[in-house]
Parts: structure tokens; C-alpha cells; sequence
């Protein structure tokens, strides 16, 4: 019973750990977003304002970014899963001993880095370019079309994996039935092959969409003229960020649990209609006076789903009232003055610290007594007496005789004979 208590307890704070770290850097952006100083942190705490969400509907680079982001999003979202559902469907009729091969063909781009995909794009569609002799401006050089081509190069093998887990657990006798019922592929298709896949066709649109609002390694080398949000971003992370990015990432944070929780309600209340249904007697069938439950009967998803709608209608209603001016203001004064108390206590430290060392000196100056110079001179006692001094070769100022200068002579025993002037007349 001990063991069994100690490992609930074990599970339990292993959970509480593992959502802590899962969730603790969202909930500490959420808050930097309502802090007033202009560098996101969280403590400490200053003033309750909403002006880094005005201050982010006013960058115009951060909107176009989002349109960017959407525009590319909706781009990939259309060729991804197009893509993927071919591929899918494919890999169910092709013949079985290709299948492995082609499997591993579709999903190769998932594991080639996204630097590569990006380069091999912009090469590829530039020599195609050229190839037809189009202009830079064309379509083929364009950002929004490069960025959608090489973000779809790989989502389409996410979304081919998502259809495919659907796509096994259809049952091939119902298109048949349909063609043997006088319907052409084509109608087959579209109305028994296609309902059943639109659960995992709105999965697959989901995580496409998600998997290119988020990308950064292909789309920095695609983007061209169409900087995404995360390019946008990224770019203002070099020079310096603001809360107003806080406020971003609370808005997305928002919505995404908005929309987890509005999917998790629909599901839960189909399931409960359905329950409804099957409990339901048949003249109440019948008759339509069938009693459905209610939204948030026994639906926890829909009361979460309401309490946050809730909850963010009164932070926009008190966004709209509330003026964090005056405790801005009184956060700088008291700032203001604790810099001058600050001051005030570093001048006064210097101070006695100079006053210390003057008294230092002084004490030290009047404890020393006056003592001669005892430095012995230096000495050369190596032997040579002063040859090698520096200073023998100077003047020491002694006048001595200058000797005269020697007669030429000559002392070959010829005499002057040879002299050249002996020849010259004197």
C-alpha cells in the first residue's frame, strides 16, 4: 500500500514538473506582456498596462508579417494537402512491392534539414527561370511563390502521414459498391471517398498551416519581398525586442487554446447527441420531440471554453477604461529618487574613504623619521678595473697638449729624388 501511495505521489509531481516546463515560458511571456517597463521581464512587478497591445496594432512591419505569414499559410495549406492526399491515396493502390520504396521516397523531405530545402529552391526555380528567359520580376522569382513551393516540398509528407493513418482504416468495398451502383470514379470520390477522409483532411489543414506559420529555416532564404512573421521577428530580436512581442505571443497562445477548446466541445457534444439519440425511444424519434442536452451539460471542455471567453472579454473591457499613467508616473519618481539616494550614499562612501587615506598619510608622515641616503653606489669589481665603463671613453674635462703634426718623410734611402716636388722650383 506504501509503494503504491509513493508512486501515485511520484507520477504526480513527475506531471506537475513536466507541464511546469512545458508551459512555465508561456505563462512568464503572458505576464511580461502586461508589465509596464519596456524590456519584457516579470518581476518585478511595476504597473498593470495594456499598451504593448496598442503599441504591436501599430507596427506595421509586425501586421504585414502576419499577412505575409497568412497569405503563404493559406497558399500551403492547399498544395500540402493536395499533395499528401494523392500520396496517400497512391500508396494504397500501388503495387505492394513498390510500396516500401515509395514510402521512403514521400517522406524523404521530412528529414532533409529546412537550410537545404530553402537553397535547393531558390537555385532550382531560379534556373528555371532563366531556362524560359523571363525576367526577375516573374512569377517564378516571386517570395510568396517560392516560400509556398519550398514549405509544401515538406509539409505535404506531414499530411500525407496524417491521411494515410485515416486512408487504412477505409473499407475499399464502399467505393466498389458505388461503382457497381452505376457511379463514376469521380462521384465515387467525392461522395464516399472524400466524406470519410474530412476528419483527417481538416487535421492535415491544421498542421500544415501551423507547420508554415512557424518556419524559418526555408523561408529565410525565399521570402523575397514577403518578410513572414517569424523573418519579422527574427529581424527584431538583432536591434532589441519590446513586450509588444509578449502581447503577440499572448494573442496566439489565446487563440490556440480557443480553438483546442471550441474543437473539444463540438466533439464532446456530438458524442453526447449521439448518446441521446441511441438512448432515445422510437416515437420520440418519431415525433422530433427528441431532448438534446444541453452546451454545457456535461461538457467540461464547454464551461473551460465559456469561462475563457469570459475572461477575455473583461481583460478587453478593462483595457479600454483603465490609464496606467499615473502609477507610470509614480513608478519613475520613486525610481527617480532611489537614483539619487544612490547617489548620495556613493559620494558619501568616496568621501570618508578619501578622508580615511588623508588621515592615513598624515599619521604615516608623522611617524617617519628623517633618514640620509644610504644607497651604496655601484661598484665595478670584476677585474678590468674601468675599461668597459661607458663613461671612460668621455671627455672629463682635462686639457692635455695636442701633438704636432709628423713631417713626411722619407725613409727609402733615396733621398727626395722621387719627391714630385722636387722637380718644381721654389
Amino acid at each position: 500500500m506504501k509503494n503504491f501511495s509513493l508512486m501515485r505521489i511520484s507520477i504526480w509531481v513527475y506531471l506537475a514538473l513536466f507541464f511546469s516546463y512545458l508551459l512555465g515560458p508561456l505563462v512568464i511571456m503572458s505576464v511580461t506582456a502586461f508589465n509596464s517597463p519596456g524590456f519584457p521581464r516579470a518581476a518585478p512587478w511595476e504597473c498593470l498596462t495594456f499598451e504593448w497591445f496598442s503599441a504591436l496594432f501599430q507596427d506595421e512591419r509586425i501586421l504585414n508579417g502576419i499577412k505575409n505569414s497568412i497569405l503563404v499559410g493559406a497558399g500551403t495549406v492547399t498544395l500540402s494537402v493536395s499533395m499528401g492526399l494523392a500520396g496517400a491515396l497512391m500508396l494504397t493502390q500501388i503495387w505492394p512491392k513498390l510500396r516500401a520504396t515509395y514510402y521512403t521516397i514521400i517522406i524523404a523531405p521530412i528529414l532533409i534539414p529546412g537550410v537545404v530545402i530553402g537553397i535547393s529552391t531558390l537555385v532550382f526555380w531560379d534556373r528555371v527561370n532563366r531556362l524560359f528567359g523571363l525576367d526577375a520580376d516573374s512569377v517564378l522569382s516571386n517570395g510568396l511563390f517560392l516560400t509556398i513551393i519550398g514549405q509544401s516540398t515538406f509539409i505535404a509528407s506531414y499530411c500525407m502521414l496524417v491521411l494515410v493513418a485515416r486512408l487504412q482504416r477505409y473499407d475499399n468495398g464502399l467505393t466498389e459498391a458505388a461503382l457497381d451502383l452505376g457511379a463514376t470514379h469521380a462521384q465515387a470520390f467525392r461522395k464516399v471517398l472524400l466524406p470519410f477522409m474530412r476528419p483527417a483532411i481538416a487535421s492535415a489543414a491544421v498542421l500544415a498551416f501551423l507547420a508554415s506559420f512557424e518556419n524559418y529555416n526555408t523561408t529565410t532564404f525565399t521570402f523575397g519581398e514577403y518578410p513572414t512573421l517569424t523573418i519579422e521577428l527574427a529581424q527584431k530580436v538583432r536591434y532589441g525586442i519590446t513586450p509588444a512581442i509578449s502581447a503577440l505571443a499572448f494573442i496566439i497562445v489565446v487563440l490556440t487554446v480557443f480553438a483546442a477548446l471550441a474543437n473539444e466541445a463540438g466533439i464532446r457534444r456530438k458524442e453526447l447527441v449521439a448518446a441521446a439519440r441511441k438512448s432515445a425511444t422510437v416515437a420520440e424519434l418519431e415525433s422530433g420531440k427528441l431532448r438534446l442536452p444541453g452546451f454545457l451539460s456535461s461538457n467540461t471542455a464547454a464551461v473551460v471554453l465559456v469561462v475563457v471567453a469570459m475572461m477575455t472579454i473583461a481583460v478587453v473591457g478593462t483595457a479600454t477604461v483603465y490609464s496606467p499613467q499615473q502609477c507610470i508616473a509614480d513608478v519613475r519618481e520613486q525610481k527617480r529618487l532611489e537614483t539619487d539616494l544612490r547617489i548620495q550614499e556613493l559620494l558619501q562612501r568616496r568621501a570618508e574613504q578619501a578622508a580615511r587615506r588623508d588621515a592615513e598619510q598624515a599619521e604615516q608622515s608623522g611617524q617617519e623619521p628623517a633618514t640620509e641616503d644610504t644607497t651604496p653606489k655601484a661598484s665595478n669589481n670584476s677585474g678590468f678595473g674601468n675599461v668597459f665603463d661607458p663613461g671612460a671613453l668621455q671627455d672629463d674635462g682635462t686639457d692635455e697638449p695636442e701633438a704636432e703634426p709628423a713631417t713626411p718623410g722619407n725613409n727609402s734611402g733615396f733621398g727626395n729624388v722621387f719627391d714630385p716636388n722636387a722637380l718644381q722650383n721654389d
